[in-house]
């Protein structure tokens, strides 16, 4: 038996088997011009919130405050009434309540009493929440537009005090001030801050 033999066929068969082994991680290997590994970036955070007018809330909010303002104007004027007023305007209407030139009956007393008691519904609560409700329902919530609400509200507030002729009573200065409030909280809310529960 020939020892050289063995070895150079073993030589053979190992240089066979590399130069194989090298071809073939030359073929898998990635190139220059290949990407090893490929990124993709997440579209998780890639979709925009559209917001709607919820226009069924503004109906159904308009409606109710369409009769509830109805309701007080019809108080009022019965009252103005009895004492031989009359008024042409709601303007007019404002102005002699600002004056506090009248009397009011034991029922009209009573009535406006529960009306702007902390559970009525011109109390500072719920005047303030259906301000703000209605504030989310024409945005659609979209807190891009809470700025824009509040400086509606501001304006609005101006008007009505302009028509009252003098400052506001206090409910009404405390209404605002409750407003005032729940847009910071919506804000904070929007932006996951704390205190975001309001008034």
């Amino acid at each position: 038996m020939n020892v050289n033999g063995i070895s150079d066929a073993t030589y053979t068969q190992t240089a066979q088997t590399a130069a194989a082994d090298t071809a073939k991680a030359a073929t898998t290997a990635p190139t220059k011009e290949e990407a090893a590994a490929v990124y993709e970036g997440s579209t998780k955070n890639a979709t925009k919130t559209t917001y709607k007018q919820d226009t069924p809330i503004i109906e159904k909010l308009k409606a109710d405050s369409e009769a509830r303002t109805a309701q007080l104007k019809s108080l009022v004027e019965k009252m103005m009434m009895k004492q031989g007023q009359t008024i042409g305007t709601a303007d007019d209407m404002w102005k002699f309540l600002a004056s506090g030139k009248f009397t009011v009956d034991a029922a009209t007393k009573a009535q406006a009493q529960r009306d702007i008691a902390e559970d009525g519904y011109w109390g500072v609560e719920q005047t303030s929440d259906r301000i703000i409700d209605f504030a989310k329902a024409l945005t659609g919530g979209d807190p891009d537009l809470i700025d824009k609400m509040q400086e509606a509200f501001e304006k609005g507030f101006a008007q009505a005090t302009k028509s009252w002729g003098k400052e506001l009573p206090d409910i009404s200065q405390r209404t605002y001030d409750a407003v005032m409030e729940k847009f910071q909280a919506w804000r904070n809310e929007a932006n996951g801050t704390a205190d975001s529960i309001g008034v």
